[in-house]
C-alpha cells in the first residue's frame, strides 16, 4: 500500500466518483495480513496498522452506503457516517475471534448509517420503535413495483415485519408523498395554500411544552438514551434490538464476543433497557 495514500487525502468532499475510484484502488488484505495488522493494533496500539485496516475496507463502506441511496440524503454523508462505523469496528476488532474484519464491521457501518438517516430524514418521528425502524429500512426493498401496495401486499409485508397492515400503508404513503408548501407563491395574488385554512388554537404554554417533550422523545430520545449507556451496554442493545431483520445477535453470540456468560449478557441487557426507559420518560416540568 502506498505510503502517500492516507485518510486525509481520500476526502469525499470534492468528487464522490473520484473518491470511489481511489478507495477501490486500495488493495484488499489477505487473511494473514489482516490478522497481523489487527494483532499489532490490539497488542501495541499501532496506529499505522489501524489505518491500513480502515483503508483496505473503505470500499466496503461505499458498497453498503449505496444501498441507502433511496432516502434522498447525500451519498457523501452516508459514506462519511459509514466510515465512522468502520473506524469503531477496527478499534474493537480482535484477530483471535476467528472472523474477518468485513463480517465484524458490517454491523458498525450499518448502525452509524441508520442513526444518521433517523436523525436527518423527514420520517424520523415515526421510526421510533424497533418494528417501525425495521419497516422504515425494509419497505422499499420489499415492494415488487413502483405501484401503490394493495391491501394483500401490505398484509404480507406486515406479517413478515411484525407490524400492522395499516402501519405499512401509512409508511408507504409518507415515503412516497411529496412535501407540500404551507405558503402560497408570492407571485400568485389569488392563490391559496394550506396555511390559509390553519388556525393556531392550541398554542398556550402548557400545550407547547407537552408537544416539545413528545417531539424530543420521538426525534432524539432514542439517540440520547443510547448515548447514556457505556460502550458494552450500547453494543449489546444495538446488536440485539437495533439491527435489520435477521441480523440481530443472540445472547450466546454476544457472550462469546465479550467472553462472559450468556446470563451476564442478559443481565446487562435488562439493566440497559431499564436505563433507556427512564431516559425516555418525559422530563418533569
Amino acid at each position: 500500500m502506498s505510503n502517500a495514500m492516507t485518510l486525509s487525502t481520500l476526502s469525499i468532499g470534492d468528487s464522490i466518483e473520484r473518491y470511489i475510484q481511489r478507495v477501490n484502488a486500495v488493495p484488499m488484505l489477505s487473511p494473514q495480513e489482516e490478522h497481523d495488522l489487527a494483532t499489532r493494533h490490539q497488542e501495541h496500539g499501532d496506529v499505522e496498522a489501524a489505518r491500513q485496516l480502515v483503508m483496505s475496507h473503505l470500499r466496503v463502506v461505499v458498497s453498503i452506503a449505496r444501498g441507502y441511496s433511496g432516502y434522498g440524503l447525500p451519498q457523501a454523508d452516508l459514506i462519511q457516517e459509514g466510515n465512522i462505523g468502520l473506524m469503531k469496528a477496527v478499534k474493537r476488532f480482535e484477530a483471535t475471534r476467528g472472523v474477518r474484519l468485513y463480517s465484524f464491521a458490517v454491523h458498525w457501518i450499518k448502525a452509524e448509517i441508520h442513526e444518521y438517516i433517523l436523525r436527518n430524514w423527514r420520517l424520523v418521528r415515526i421510526a421510533t420503535t424497533k418494528a417501525q425502524r425495521k419497516l422504515f429500512f425494509n419497505l422499499r426493498s420489499m415492494k415488487t413495483s413502483f405501484a401503490a401496495l394493495t391491501h394483500t401486499q401490505a398484509k404480507e409485508i406486515a406479517d413478515d415485519l411484525g407490524v400492522k397492515p395499516e402501519e405499512v400503508l401509512e409508511m408507504e404513503m409518507r415515503m412516497t408523498g411529496q412535501d407540500v408548501s404551507l405558503v402560497s407563491d408570492d407571485a400568485d395574488e389569488d392563490g391559496y395554500a394550506p396555511i390559509d385554512w390553519l388556525a393556531d388554537s392550541h398554542n398556550e404554554p402548557t400545550a407547547a411544552i407537552a408537544r416539545a417533550n413528545v417531539d424530543r422523545i420521538h426525534s432524539t430520545g432514542i439517540v440520547e438514551a443510547l448515548d447514556g449507556l457505556d460502550e458494552r451496554s450500547r453494543r449489546i442493545i444495538e446488536a440485539r434490538w437495533l439491527t435489520e431483520e435477521g441480523e440481530s445477535l443472540t445472547l450466546h453470540d454476544l457472550a462469546a464476543e465479550f467472553q462472559v456468560s450468556a446470563e451476564r449478557i442478559r443481565q446487562i441487557e435488562t439493566k440497559a433497557l431499564q436505563k433507556m426507559k427512564q431516559a425516555l420518560l418525559p422530563a418533569t416540568i
